[in-house]
Protein backbone atom coordinates (compact mmCIF):
# COMPACT_ATOMS: atom_id res chain seq x y z
CA UNK A 1 0.00 0.00 0.00
CA UNK A 2 1.10 3.38 -0.89
CA UNK A 3 1.36 6.27 1.66
CA UNK A 4 1.04 9.45 -0.23
CA UNK A 5 3.32 12.62 1.56
CA UNK A 6 2.48 14.71 -1.11
CA UNK A 7 0.93 17.59 0.75
CA UNK A 8 2.92 16.52 4.08
CA UNK A 9 5.43 19.64 4.29
CA UNK A 10 6.68 19.48 7.49
CA UNK A 11 9.06 16.15 8.10
CA UNK A 12 11.37 15.18 10.84
CA UNK A 13 12.68 12.27 12.51
CA UNK A 14 9.21 11.86 14.33
CA UNK A 15 7.79 11.87 10.95
CA UNK A 16 10.34 8.81 9.84
CA UNK A 17 9.70 7.06 13.45
CA UNK A 18 5.69 6.88 12.79
CA UNK A 19 6.88 5.77 9.47
CA UNK A 20 8.46 2.66 10.35
CA UNK A 21 5.88 1.89 12.75
CA UNK A 22 3.17 2.05 10.52
CA UNK A 23 4.89 0.51 8.27
CA UNK A 24 5.71 -2.40 11.00
CA UNK A 25 1.80 -2.62 11.62
CA UNK A 26 1.58 -2.99 7.55
CA UNK A 27 3.48 -6.22 7.56
CA UNK A 28 1.59 -7.60 10.17
CA UNK A 29 -0.86 -7.63 8.44
CA UNK A 30 0.20 -8.72 5.14
CA UNK A 31 1.19 -5.62 3.06
CA UNK A 32 3.85 -3.17 2.87
CA UNK A 33 3.83 0.48 2.69
CA UNK A 34 6.15 2.38 0.70
CA UNK A 35 6.20 6.13 0.54
CA UNK A 36 5.52 8.14 -2.28
CA UNK A 37 5.65 11.73 -3.49
CA UNK A 38 8.40 12.75 -0.19
CA UNK A 39 10.09 15.52 -0.18
CA UNK A 40 13.77 15.49 -0.75
CA UNK A 41 14.00 16.30 2.74
CA UNK A 42 12.08 13.46 3.89
CA UNK A 43 13.81 11.16 1.95
CA UNK A 44 17.06 12.40 3.01
CA UNK A 45 16.12 11.67 7.02
CA UNK A 46 14.98 8.43 5.91
CA UNK A 47 18.11 7.64 4.32
CA UNK A 48 20.01 8.98 7.38
CA UNK A 49 17.45 6.61 9.42
CA UNK A 50 18.54 3.70 7.33
CA UNK A 51 15.02 2.38 6.05
CA UNK A 52 15.35 3.37 2.21
CA UNK A 53 14.50 -0.31 1.67
CA UNK A 54 11.69 -0.33 4.24
CA UNK A 55 10.17 2.94 3.81
CA UNK A 56 11.15 4.51 0.02
CA UNK A 57 11.55 0.40 -1.80
CA UNK A 58 14.87 1.09 -2.63
CA UNK A 59 17.37 -1.64 -1.56
CA UNK A 60 21.05 -0.51 -0.91
CA UNK A 61 23.69 -2.81 -2.98
CA UNK A 62 25.04 -5.96 -0.70
CA UNK A 63 28.43 -5.86 0.98
CA UNK A 64 29.83 -8.44 -2.01
CA UNK A 65 28.66 -5.79 -4.66
CA UNK A 66 30.68 -2.79 -2.82
CA UNK A 67 33.99 -1.96 -4.66
CA UNK A 68 36.90 -1.89 -2.07
CA UNK A 69 38.58 1.24 -1.21
CA UNK A 70 42.04 1.69 -2.69
CA UNK A 71 44.71 0.37 -0.80
CA UNK A 72 42.01 -2.19 1.06
CA UNK A 73 43.15 -5.74 1.42
CA UNK A 74 41.68 -9.06 2.07
CA UNK A 75 42.52 -10.90 5.73
CA UNK A 76 46.10 -12.36 5.11
CA UNK A 77 49.21 -13.51 7.35
CA UNK A 78 50.53 -10.21 9.24
CA UNK A 79 54.17 -9.75 9.15
CA UNK A 80 55.22 -9.37 12.40
CA UNK A 81 53.49 -12.11 15.12
CA UNK A 82 51.24 -10.98 18.15
CA UNK A 83 53.08 -10.09 21.18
Amino acid sequence: MDCDLGHFACADLGTVGALARASVNARRAGARLLVVNATLELEELIGFAGLEDVLLGRGRREAEQREEAPGVQEGGVADDPPV
